[in-house]
């Protein structure tokens, strides 16, 4: 059945955050605030992980580095064109959206867990290559893989952040099912190069979100999304001069 990839992963979310509500409601605040602590630390370490597993790479015995020009060149052009249609307010704007029809109206963090577990499990190469493997095999291994990654994340943000964390799943089900429905169009441009882009790209963006959790700042993450987009199409430049 295709899809069903993304509709497991959605029910993972909705559970993992299911359970962190429930076990978050009985823990004292200072669990939870180490527990946002902890969660910080993770996605920090997932970033530069998948950072550096994309950046560096062994050539005759020594640790080399590349894409620095696509990395900097994607981020300044995808941030422009994220700031132009200002993507993050438009997310935080449906989190207030969902906070109110929700009747959560006292919960000051729900905005923040909604936008910022929105990111943390939209962003990757999983979600996209899951999704066309969905879309044109009908194979929803990768996407179950993440489904259960996703759960142990949603669960720990959501017992630290609040039920806002839940409602991810509905970003992520609306982005893998676009593509998914379009992955006969967008496979051809998942080359290796491409997605190696991709997931560099992403993995910076998931080090920005750790950042914004840990210090309690403020990088527009959401602002950024567009430079996976350039990330891709960087791989087919070459190509088109």
């Amino acid at each position: 059945m295709v899809g069903l990839g993304t509709i497991i992963n959605v029910a993972g979310i909705i559970c993992g955050g299911l359970l962190g509500l429930a076990f978050g409601k009985r823990l004292p605040e200072r669990f939870q605030n180490i527990l946002i602590q902890a969660t910080s630390v993770c996605v920090l370490f997932l970033g530069i992980g998948g950072c550096m597993e994309k950046m560096l790479q062994l050539s005759e015995g020594k640790l080399v580095s590349g894409g620095s020009v696509m990395m900097i060149l994607c981020f300044v052009l995808g941030s422009v064109v994220g700031e132009l249609i200002n993507i993050d307010q438009r997310l935080e704007q449906f989190g207030i959206w969902l906070k109110e029809k929700t009747g959560s109206g006292g919960d000051t963090a729900f905005v923040n867990g909604f936008v910022t577990a929105s990111l943390t499990v939209c962003i990757g190469a999983m979600a996209v290559v899951g999704a066309v493997q969905d879309g044109i095999y009908g194979d929803y291994s990768i996407l179950a893989a993440k489904a259960v990654l996703d759960l142990i994340i949603i669960l720990v943000m959501t017992a630290s952040m609040g039920k806002g964390c839940i409602f991810s799943a509905i970003p992520v089900g609306l982005f893998q099912g676009v593509i998914t429905v379009l992955a006969v169009f967008v496979e051809p441009f998942l080359t290796e190069a491409a997605l190696a882009n991709l997931s560099l790209t992403g993995s910076i963006m998931i080090f920005c979100i750790g950042i914004n959790l840990i210090w309690d700042i403020k990088i527009k993450v959401a602002n950024m999304l567009p430079t996976l987009f350039f990330a891709v199409l960087w791989d087919f430049i070459p190509a088109l001069m």
